[in-house]
């Protein structure tokens, strides 16, 4: 088993990761000091295989349990999932000192902590992710949310878990495309923040896509500890956070366009990033190669790379200002400096950019 701690002053909180962790949650979940009370929200995906466990283990350390079992994918990540979850809170009786138990994916994770954000005005919560996207990326740092039909997650909040338990063998039953679309976030990891692991990732991938448990031990701690040392900085996205945002300004216009759930968040960033490295390329923040070789790895991930051709360059543009890294007007993107640096750039004539890239990308 591997901890890390994510510096927050009082609202520090443990990251823990190893195989075979959820028959241990009542010792894992101890120091916290929790009520006795705890809501386990998940899904119709991810309760058959470890709403049981999960159970067994929170009423064997005494704790007295009630459960949530949302649909499962992207497109149930919005306000009418969310009033599911307090309607249930409040006819189990849930108080504030219960505590809110996210299982699943992004998806759970975030609506999870929305309402954990939100009922009584903020409850505790624990995050127990089980696909490789969440387990790298949306589990740690606080950020939580739904999506609405002009824009993901645009209604959220900033809310802290006071622990994240990161059991690898839940991958065990992922499937490939989900664990694909988790590599996503891995790569983007190197790419902006760590060049060494991004090498490391190209010459690990096959053990990674065989689920080997050290290979996935140290690639989901490093970015866990990547992104722990940048939300420590900037827990609210000020600044340096917005870093972790790279290939999701353009993703999340894919998300939007094609439909929440049609390709999976990982998908989209995917394409996100190889667009965002175009422009790079363009402005002499990276080379060609650089972008060859981002569009290499993604694709030996199995990911996507090529845009949606359905939706003109002004489409997408639309979609990407109404994101929340607009400020005054001007689009913001994060482009990469070369592989393993990057930085946050403004666009006053957005439309010019990208269709020039999305031309030059569909060619």
């Amino acid at each position: 088993m591997q901890q890390m701690k994510v510096e927050l002053a009082e609202r520090s909180y443990r990251i823990v990761q190893g195989d075979d962790l959820l028959v241990h949650l009542g010792e894992l979940l101890a120091p916290l000091q929790l009520a006795e009370h705890v809501v386990v929200i998940t899904n119709d995906v991810v309760s058959p295989l470890y709403g049981s466990q999960v159970d067994h283990a929170l009423k064997q350390a005494g704790y007295r349990v009630d459960s949530v079992i949302l649909p499962d994918g992207e497109k149930h990540k919005n306000a009418h999932s969310l009033d599911i979850i307090y309607t249930h809170m409040l006819e189990c009786g849930c108080d504030r000192k219960t505590t809110i138990i996210a299982l699943g994916g992004g998806v759970v994770g975030d609506m999870a902590g929305f309402a954990a954000a939100t009922y009584m005005r903020g409850i505790p919560f624990v995050q127990i992710p089980t696909t490789l996207l969440a387990q790298v990326d949306s589990s740690v740092g606080g950020k939580t949310a739904i999506n609405h039909p002009l824009g993901k997650n645009m209604i959220g909040a900033f809310y802290q878990p006071l622990k994240v338990i990161i059991d690898t063998s839940t991958l065990d039953t992922l499937k490939k495309r989900h664990f694909c679309a988790g590599l996503a976030e891995v790569v983007k990891y190197g790419v902006i923040a760590d060049e060494e692991f991004f090498a490391w990732i190209e010459d690990n991938l096959a053990t990674l896509l065989r689920k080997e448990p050290t290979a996935l031990g140290y690639a989901i701690m490093r970015c866990c500890s990547i992104k722990a040392d940048i939300v420590a900085q900037d827990e609210t996205e000020q600044s340096v956070r917005a870093l972790l945002n790279f290939g999701h300004t353009f993703g999340h216009a894919v998300e939007q366009l094609c439909g929440y759930g049609e390709i999976l968040h990982g998908e989209a960033v995917a394409i996100g990033m190889v667009i965002a490295a175009r422009v790079s390329a363009t402005m002499g923040l990276c080379t060609l190669d650089d972008v060859i070789r981002l569009e290499d790895i993604l694709y030996k991930c199995g990911l996507p790379t090529v845009v949606p051709a359905q939706f003109s360059p002004r489409q997408y543009v639309a979609a990407m200002m109404r994101d929340k890294k607009v400020s005054s007007g001007k689009l913001r993107m994060v482009l990469n400096r070369g592989i393993g640096s990057s930085d946050i750039y403004e666009f006053d004539n957005p439309i010019q950019v990208f269709a020039e890239v999305l031309a030059c990308a569909a060619e």
